[in-house]
C-alpha cells in the first residue's frame, strides 16, 4: 500500500538522522586549507557524502560530512574546491535537488546574489570559532531549502483526493503539535518561489513611495504624450527609414569604424592643443563677459540702425544698378586715356627730370633772388633819397581761376591776334623770297628789353 511506502519513507528519515548523529560534525582542521561550509536544512534525506556541489551548473565542490543540530536541523559540510567561488557571502543560498532519474541528489548554491550598479557585496559568512563545525563557514537554514521531491508528489497523486491532505497529515503525526511555526518556517523555505515572492513584496514595499511617484508622474508625461502621439509614430516612421539608409550603406560605416582608431590616436593631441587654447582664452572671455551688459545693449541698438540703414542699402542698390552700365562705358574711356599715357610717359619723364634737375641746381631760389635784385636795380636815387620806380606787388588777380573775375580780364584783343598771325604769315614769305634787311637806324637787339622797361617803369 501507498501508506506502507510512506511509512517506511518515514522510518528512513529516521534513520538518517540516526547515522548523522552517530557520525557527529566537523570538518578538516582549518590549517589543511580546506574551505567547508556548514549548510543547515530542514530535511536532507536520501543525500550522502561525495554528492556534488554545483553552482551555476558547474561542479564547485562536494558534501564532506553530515551532521544533525540540536533542534534536529539537518547540516551538510560542504568543501567548495574552486577558489573562485569562495568566500561565500551572507546572501547565500543552497538547495537540495535531484540530478537523475534514480533519486541521485546534488546541492545546488549560489554564493551571493547577483548586484548591479553601485550597490556593495554582502560580508562573508561567519566563522565557527568553537563547539561543533569549529573553523567552518555557518549558512543558516533560513537562506536554505529541501523541496519536497517529485516521485513523492507524484505517490500522493494516486490517492483519492480527499485522503492525499490526511495522509500527509497523519505521516507528520505527533510532530505537528504545538510546533506550527516551525511547521510554517519549513514549508516556505521548501518553495524557493515562496522565498523569491517574499523577497520580491520586502523590496515593493521599501519601494511603494517610489512607485506611487512613478505612477503619478507616468501620467503627467505619457498625457502630453498622447498629445503628441502622431509625431511619435512619425519618429518611429523615420528611424525605421534611417535604420534601411543606415543599413544600405554598411560597408561605409565599417570602413569609417576601421579609421575610427587613428582617429582617436590624433583627437587626442587635438584635444590638448583645444585644452591649451581653452587656457589662453580663458581671460579673454572673462573680458568679454564682464563687458556683456554693454554688448548686449549695442546688440539692441543695432536693430533701429539695421531699419534706418535700409534705405541708404536700397540706394545704393540703384547706384550698383546704374554702376553696371556707367562702368562698360568707362572702361573704353580707361583704354583710351592708357593709350594716350604711353605717349605721354616720354615727356613726363623728361619734365620729372628737368623740375628735378631745376630744384637740385637752386633755379627757385635763383629765380627768386633775380626777381629781388632786378626790381632794385630799376629803382631810382635823388638829393632826397631813393624812390622805387617799380615794385612787384601780388593782388587777387594773381590766383589761378576758371572764370574771369572783376577787374582781373587779361586776354588778348582779337585785332592783336589778327595782326600777329598776318605779320607772322608775311614775315614768312618774305624770309622764303628775300633776303633779311638791315636793322632800322636807332634800332638795337636790346629792343625787346627796353620796351620791357618802359613797360614797367610806365611813362
Amino acid at each position: 500500500m501507498r501508506r506502507a511506502r510512506f511509512v517506511a519513507a518515514g522510518a528512513a528519515a529516521f534513520a538518517t538522522a540516526a547515522v548523522l548523529g552517530a557520525v557527529g560534525a566537523g570538518g578538516d582542521d582549518p590549517a589543511g586549507g580546506k574551505y567547508l561550509v556548514r549548510a543547515e536544512f530542514d530535511n536532507a534525506s536520501f543525500i550522502t557524502t561525495g554528492e556534488n556541489v554545483k553552482v551555476s551548473g558547474v561542479t564547485v565542490g562536494t558534501v564532506h560530512a553530515l551532521d544533525v543540530t540540536p533542534d534536529h536541523h539537518a547540516v551538510l559540510v560542504l568543501q567548495i574546491d574552486d577558489p573562485a567561488f569562495r568566500p561565500f557571502r551572507r546572501d547565500a543560498h543552497c538547495r537540495i535537488g535531484v540530478q537523475s532519474l534514480i533519486g541521485e541528489q546534488f546541492v545546488e548554491c549560489e554564493p551571493t546574489e547577483v548586484r548591479g550598479g553601485d550597490r556593495a557585496a554582502a560580508a562573508p559568512l561567519p566563522r565557527i570559532d568553537s563547539g561543533p563545525g569549529e573553523g567552518e563557514y555557518l549558512l543558516p537554514v533560513k537562506q536554505n531549502s529541501s523541496p519536497v521531491g517529485a516521485d513523492l508528489l507524484n505517490d500522493i497523486m494516486r490517492v483519492p483526493e480527499q485522503q492525499r491532505l490526511p495522509l500527509i497529515i497523519n505521516e507528520f503525526g505527533a510532530g505537528l503539535s504545538g510546533n506550527g511555526e516551525s511547521l510554517r518556517a519549513a514549508i516556505k523555505r521548501a518553495s524557493p518561489a515562496l522565498q523569491q515572492a517574499d523577497k520580491l513584496v520586502a523590496i515593493l514595499a521599501e519601494q511603494d513611495q517610489t512607485l506611487s511617484r512613478l505612477v503619478a508622474e507616468s501620467d503627467a508625461v505619457l498625457g502630453p504624450l498622447a498629445d503628441h502621439r502622431r509625431d511619435l509614430t512619425g519618429f518611429l516612421k523615420h528611424a525605421g527609414q534611417t535604420a534601411t539608409a543606415t543599413a544600405q550603406e554598411g560597408d561605409a560605416l565599417e570602413a569609417n569604424f576601421a579609421k575610427f582608431p587613428a582617429f582617436l590616436r590624433e583627437l587626442g593631441p587635438a584635444a590638448d592643443r583645444l585644452g591649451e587654447l581653452a587656457d589662453q582664452t580663458t581671460p579673454t572671455i572673462q573680458a568679454l563677459a564682464a563687458q556683456a551688459p554693454a554688448v548686449n545693449e549695442a546688440t539692441a541698438r543695432l536693430g533701429p540702425l539695421a531699419k534706418q540703414s535700409t534705405p541708404a542699402l536700397k540706394t545704393l542698390g540703384d547706384v550698383a544698378d546704374r554702376g553696371r552700365k556707367t562702368f562698360p562705358q568707362l572702361d573704353a574711356l580707361v583704354s583710351r586715356l592708357g593709350e594716350l599715357g604711353l605717349p605721354l610717359r616720354p615727356l613726363s619723364a623728361d619734365l620729372a627730370a628737368l623740375s628735378s634737375s631745376f630744384d637740385k641746381t637752386g633755379g627757385i631760389e635763383s629765380l627768386m633772388r633775380f626777381i629781388y635784385f632786378y626790381t632794385g636795380t630799376v629803382n631810382g636815387e635823388d638829393a632826397s633819397g631813393h624812390y622805387t620806380r617799380a615794385g612787384l606787388g601780388p593782388n587777387a588777380c594773381v590766383d589761378r581761376a576758371f572764370e574771369p573775375g572783376g577787374g582781373c580780364s587779361a586776354n588778348y584783343s582779337r585785332d592783336s591776334v589778327a595782326n600777329a598771325a598776318r605779320a607772322s604769315s608775311t614775315g614768312s614769305a618774305s624770309k622764303a623770297t628775300t633776303a633779311k634787311p638791315a636793322p632800322a637806324q636807332g634800332t638795337t637787339a636790346g629792343s625787346s628789353t627796353t620796351k620791357l622797361l618802359d613797360y614797367l617803369l610806365g611813362p
